[in-house]
């Protein structure tokens, strides 16, 4: 009879140990966060705003910040991303904000984080793609401003230039719904898991030089052949393609040296 009870209250503490525990907690997935920058004096580049509207429309957490925030920004997301709480990190910014997240991603990528996507709108200059970064696509008016591939860097990246678009200035290109639907398309693809870029243009052919063309659709936009070569891919992501990006002039034509501004001066007039 004692071995019957005692069996039956252990039997009670056990159950009530259990109810209090409950089911246990589930573990917290990686929250994609896309970080935008406006440009000078946080005034200029209120299309930020808008295609932040646009991306949470589709469930992507964005925020919208001033370029001179970015370090600050960096290593918040630096301790979020070592958390487990944030990631895909995708970094898109206008003018002074657009050579801003340049900045923040080789900043993070010296922290060993990851960034997923680049995308800037109309730089004051150009800069090289740092090693960590798994795309870039830099939409740009300027003929200086052409990002290039850094030490290190594996992933894909994209100059596409809209100087032919009579709509478009260094002032407006961060409101243009066609360039705002293009970045959508960019963010869903990295959150979604793979990278389909959208393409600005329906086909493309190959000049005897062997350089890319896209084919002439009147959009206003050039932007080279980016290769389908598919390397590892990095953790939280980074989805990369590789392959020689050569830029293309608004004609077509393969596009010749171009100066580059890469430590000193912004271009006048620059936000």
């Amino acid at each position: 009879m004692k071995k019957v009870r005692l069996f039956a209250v252990i039997g009670v503490v056990a159950a009530v140990m259990m109810g209090g525990l409950g089911p246990s907690p589930s573990v917290a997935q990686p929250r994609a966060h896309v970080y935008l920058l406006r440009g000078l004096m946080n005034i200029f580049s209120l299309g930020m705003d808008t295609l932040a509207e646009k991306l949470q429309h589709h469930g992507i957490y964005a925020t919208v910040h001033n370029h001179t925030e970015w370090q600050a920004l960096a290593d918040r997301a630096a301790a979020a991303y070592r958390a487990g709480t944030e990631g895909p990190i995708i970094l898109i910014g206008h003018s002074l904000g657009a050579d801003a997240v340049m900045e923040m991603a080789a900043y993070l990528g010296a922290r060993g984080v990851p960034v997923a996507l680049v995308v800037p709108f109309d730089g004051t200059k150009s800069y090289a793609t740092p090693g960590n970064v798994g795309r870039l696509v830099n939409l740009t008016q300027r003929d200086y401003a052409y990002m290039r591939r850094g030490p290190g860097f594996h992933g894909s990246l994209a100059n596409v230039d809209v100087s032919s678009d009579p709509n478009i200035g260094h002032i407006s290109i961060d409101k243009s719904p066609r360039l705002h639907a293009r970045v959508v398309s960019e963010v869903l693809a990295v959150v979604g898991g793979s990278h389909h870029p959208a393409a600005p243009t329906a086909h493309e052919h190959k000049d005897p030089s062997g350089v890319a063309k896209p084919a002439n659709n009147g959009d206003g936009v050039s932007e080279p052949d980016d290769s389908t070569a598919t390397p590892a891919k990095p953790a939280n992501g980074a989805s990369n393609r590789s392959g020689t990006v050569k830029p293309l002039a608004d004609n077509g034509a393969a596009a010749g040296p171009r100066p580059e501004r890469s430590t000193a001066g912004t271009a006048s007039g620059a936000q």
